[in-house]
Formats: C-alpha cells, sequence, structure tokens
C-alpha cells in the first residue's frame, strides 16, 4: 500500500476528503511530521496496539569496501527502529 492509497482508505473510513486525509499522513509520518520531529528530538513514540518508534545508535566500525576489498572506517549513527507492538504481531500470526 503507498500513501496515496492509504490516503483513501483513511478518507474513505473517517469522511475526510481525500487531499485532507493525504495531508494528515504528512503530517504524521512525512519526513517533517510529528513522529520524525520528535524523533530528531531524541524521543520515542508509541502507539498502543501498533507499536513503537525509537531512535537507536550504530556506534563506529571497520568495515570492508566489497568491491576493492579496502579496509574503510564507517562512522558511528543514528538510526530509526520500529519494535511491533504484541498485538500487531499477533495480528500478522
Amino acid at each position: 500500500m503507498n500513501k496515496s492509497e492509504m490516503a483513501k482508505k483513511l478518507a474513505q473510513r473517517t469522511g475526510l476528503t481525500q487531499a485532507a486525509a493525504a495531508d494528515v499522513l504528512d503530517n504524521v509520518f512525512g519526513s517533517g511530521g510529528i513522529i520524525a520531529d520528535h524523533l530528531g528530538d531524541g524521543g520515542r513514540v508509541a502507539i498502543g496496539g501498533f507499536g513503537s518508534f525509537e531512535v537507536r545508535r550504530r556506534e563506529a566500525r571497520t568495515g570492508r569496501n566489497p568491491r576493492t576489498g579496502e579496509t574503510i572506517s564507517v562512522p558511528a549513527r543514528n538510526y530509526p527502529a520500529f519494535k511491533p507492538a504484541s498485538a500487531l504481531k499477533d495480528r500478522l500470526a
């Protein structure tokens, strides 16, 4: 399912227009949305029955360029992670 399909389903379930539903999705899930802003501030977002989003840290490490075999230094970085709730896992089982 892509964003436009999700907006269409959201519009059908809520009575919003499809454009308004797409705007809601952008404001929640977009790169400048509520979840991204909160994660950018180092926070955690938990949605009951669905799961939680958090920022995890990957430490610096030594890697290898697969093409040349050369050893390279990979810097530390933060990355977003999602952990599904038990209810979601049970639904998919």
